[in-house]
């Protein structure tokens, strides 16, 4: 009987495809193993199999699959499993969660190849110069990419000409697959097998007498073979034998030596196993872990609420510790790549080479490689440490998640499909593997909290900070009343530049946090008020100094910076707002002698930019760090004694109704990076408004009188905790036809949820790329069925689908939206 493969394709795409099996192929097929399957006119995708079967499809007649990529399946039935509950919750595809979850040299892409035409003769005069080129090539090659016709054409776009040669029959083309992922190998030397014996290389060095340098080499060769049981890199014999590369090449060529590649892992370890330490944890700290012990006896979810500075991640790590005897791996989620630098020198000091680290900034080889070491559970990834993709990986033996920094809004993925949060994603990936969740936070998002509240989580607290040290002195600065009496300096008030100054005299370190990179937000013509707008979408462009360019945040157009207003021609342009760039250069200014730095998304681009400038700023290369929210993320410096907050009110005055909490998060968090050690930090926080509520919250360190007055507020407007949100955006780069679309949808939704919708509206940024957005809110209570509300929302979109005219407005889902 002929059997059949449901597979999952890594497109957007609602169904699965069924293919034909050749053979026997059925009984070695096992779900979870990539597949080349055949897709549209001539592409080959990369396919996962979901299950094989002796079911026909009615609707068409299943192709046949083109080859079986993999040995062992790549992805386990857990994650499969995983994927679809994300799925289904975050109202996306398994296609778009596949091509999210695995590192893209898994995902194998077709090749275009060109080859001689098999039965068609051509004749020189009907042949244009172009032609003659490839099919010339083709007479000494069998086949060419279309890289390699680009390159010998000396033109970027051959593709019509090839198109054209293929219709005279010249010319074929064929799909192949080919690997992204590429294995290392080291080179290394052994002595030739001839000189063995003591005899033999006796002779030997007696005949290299007359070249020392090549008799260095044999012997350092020799001293390390007697010593170590590996072979040697070339690199690492050169500079153990004092030599140049020349003299091992000239071995090479005399049959000495002989070369090697060996294939070897990207994922090592430097440190010595034989100094690993275990963190000593306080009275209190022991206390805490006793707690969440108790706690993970009856639920699966705890909460850890630990003022900054408190030792949560010396917990973490007993804990850790804890399920790593019991041979459990471990997952460590932090919300930014920039924590995992700090982080991993603590944790491979108390684990060793057991620590693996995965995040978006590692290689697509070096990803590849912990994803295949977690699938095999080897040694070396016994701990993952990374963001949230992270939670993708393929684990055999789960048993503790730990989520840091829970309340981060980075855990949640905003674009492209999936947009699942990584906290919550995490719990179910935890609970399908029957493991335990710690989430960890100094200033819990209000969900937690409610979950803790509401019986569904433990929780333990930790309000003291380890050794004693205390709490910083947190003082608002009224810089309303400043300006007024013209006693700011730039955008620093007197009570600033004077606490920086008295820092720096202490030789202590001084972070200043603004939320907004770049020099300026705006750059606006004082004579008729113009300022330049992104041409692709709804704002203005920001000023970068550094690179005289005026730039958008959103879509990345950029073009130099005018001397003359493009409206009027003046020359009397000026900048509004500021971002950290400005705070830099008037830093310069207001300490000429203080070494400054700058952490946003402009210095971090590489791979080991953030290294660089936490370990600089760590070991006292700056003085003062300028930062976005990047500084506030749980990073522990020892020196720093003030932290200064430029602007606070950029923050509480966003059009969101998390904007409150956020500001408190983000406030509290990063004033718990001043007086770290014995001495009492400082933290000053800039203000319009030093009435504001939330302000004197922070001031008094009042989350429980923070949580109260934002749950009672959204209890009166529905919002999260209390209800859930689905937000559902539409996109088209016409502004009428996306009108009408999102009116009938938001219509059609009032017919079925009522009240609970709101919208359609614009938001803030109403234009991005070029595609007008509308957004509409759908408000579920908690007694209500979220899968229902789900399918009717679907079956209102199959009828929007059904209306030609709205085809082609995109609909895009953002379940528990932040």
């Amino acid at each position: 009987m002929e059997q059949f493969v449901d597979v999952v394709l890594p497109i957007p795409l609602e169904r699965l495809f069924t293919y034909r099996l050749p053979g026997d192929l059925a009984a070695n097929l096992k779900q979870g193993m990539r597949v080349a399957v055949p897709f549209g006119k001539s592409k080959i995708y990369t396919a996962l199999v979901f299950r094989v079967h002796q079911e026909p499809p009615t609707a068409y007649d299943p192709k046949e699959i083109h080859e079986v990529i993999d040995e062992v399946p790549l992805v386990n039935n857990i994650q499969m499993e995983h994927w679809q509950w994300i799925a289904t919750y975050y109202m996306c595809t398994l296609g778009e969660v596949f091509r999210t979850a695995v590192p893209g040299a898994f995902l194998l892409e077709s090749e275009t190849l060109v080859l001689k035409g098999e039965e068609k003769e051509w004749e020189d005069e009907e042949v244009s110069d172009q032609e003659f080129l490839v099919l010339e090539a083709l007479e000494h090659q069998t086949s060419l990419k279309i890289g390699d016709v680009c390159d010998i054409l000396e033109r970027k776009t051959v593709l019509p000409l090839l198109h054209r040669m293929y219709e005279k029959g010249w010319i074929q083309l064929r799909e192949t697959l080919h690997s992204q992922y590429k294995p290392k190998y080291i080179r290394s030397v052994t002595l030739h097998p001839k000189y063995e014996s003591e005899k033999d290389l006796n002779d030997l060095l007696d005949e290299l007498n007359r070249a020392p340098k090549q008799r260095e080499v044999i012997l350092t060769l020799f001293q390390h073979q007697a010593t170590e049981r590996i072979p040697i890199e070339i690199i690492e014999l050169q500079k153990k034998s004092r030599v140049s590369a020349g003299v091992i090449r000239g071995l090479l060529d005399k049959d000495i030596l002989q070369e090697k590649k060996i294939r070897t892992d990207r994922i090592t370890y430097e440190g010595d196993e034989g100094v690993l330490t275990q963190p000593e944890l306080s009275d209190f700290q022991q206390k805490c872990l006793g707690e969440i012990r108790d706690s993970f006896r009856e639920l699966d979810v705890t909460l850890l609420q630990g003022v900054t500075s408190s030792g949560k991640t010396e917990v973490y790590m007993k804990l850790m510790e804890t399920f790593l005897s019991q041979g459990k791996q471990v997952l460590y989620l932090l919300p930014e790549i920039a924590l995992t630098t700090q982080l991993i020198s603590r944790l491979q000091a108390c684990f060793g080479s057991r620590v693996s680290v995965f995040h978006s900034r590692f290689s697509l080889n070096e990803r590849v490689e912990v994803w295949n070491n977690v699938r095999r559970n080897e040694e070396k990834a016994q701990v993952v440490i990374g963001a949230r993709s992270s939670l993708f990986l393929p684990f055999e033996n789960l048993g503790l998640v730990i989520v840091d920094e829970e309340h981060e809004n980075s855990f949640k993925q905003f674009d492209p499909a999936p947009r699942y949060h990584a906290r919550d994603a995490a719990i179910v990936l935890a609970t399908l593997h029957g493991a335990k969740v710690l989430l960890g936070s100094a200033t819990p998002s209000l969900e937690s909290y409610y979950n803790v509240r509401t019986g569904k989580y433990g929780h333990t607290v930790m309000n003291y900070r380890y050794g004693g040290v205390q709490m910083p002195a947190v003082e608002l600065v009224d810089i309303r009343d400043a300006s007024r009496r013209k006693r700011m300096k730039g955008h620093f008030s007197e009570k600033l530049i004077a606490g920086i100054q008295e820092t720096l005299s202490l030789r202590e370190q001084v972070i200043l946090f603004q939320n907004r990179r770049g020099y300026a937000p705006i750059v606006e013509c004082m004579t008729c008020g113009h300022a330049p707008q992104c041409p692709n979408c709804d704002v203005s462009l920001t000023y970068h100094q550094s690179r005289n360019e005026l730039r958008c945040h959103y879509c990345g157009y950029h073009e130099k910076m005018m001397v003359q207003c493009m409206a009027c021609g003046n020359a009397t342009l000026d900048t509004k707002g500021f971002g950290t760039e400005q705070i830099e250069k008037e830093l310069k200014e207001l300490f000429p002698e203080a070494r400054t730095g700058r952490m946003d998304l402009d210095t971090t681009r590489g791979k080991f930019a953030y290294e660089k400038i936490i370990s600089g700023f760590a070991s006292g290369q700056f003085d003062i760090l300028v930062g976005t929210q990047m500084v506030t993320k749980g990073l522990d410096f020892r020196h720093v004694n003030l932290v200064g907050i430029m602007n606070a009110d950029a923050l509480l005055n966003f059009p969101d109704f998390r904007a409150h909490e956020r500001s408190y998060q983000l406030l509290t968090q990063v004033a718990g990076r001043a007086g770290r050690t014995e001495k009492q930090g400082t933290v000053l926080i800039q203000t319009y408004n030093p009435q504001n509520p939330v302000l004197r919250q922070v001031v008094s360190g009042d989350y429980i009188g923070m949580y109260e007055e934002q749950l009672s507020q959204r209890s009166e407007y529905r919002y999260p905790p209390v209800n859930r949100i689905i937000r559902i955006s539409f996109k088209h780069k016409g502004y009428s036809t996306l009108n009408e679309a999102a009116a009938w949808f938001g219509k059609a939704l009032r017919n079925a949820f009522g009240e609970q919708v709101l919208g359609p509206e614009f938001p803030p940024v109403a234009r991005i790329r070029n595609q007008f957005i509308k957004q509409v809110l759908v408000k579920i209570p908690r007694d209500r069925s979220l899968a229902q509300t789900k399918n009717s929302i679907k079956r209102i979109e199959n009828s929007f689908n059904a209306i030609s005219q709205y085809r082609s407005v995109r609909v895009i889902y953002d379940v528990d939206y932040f």
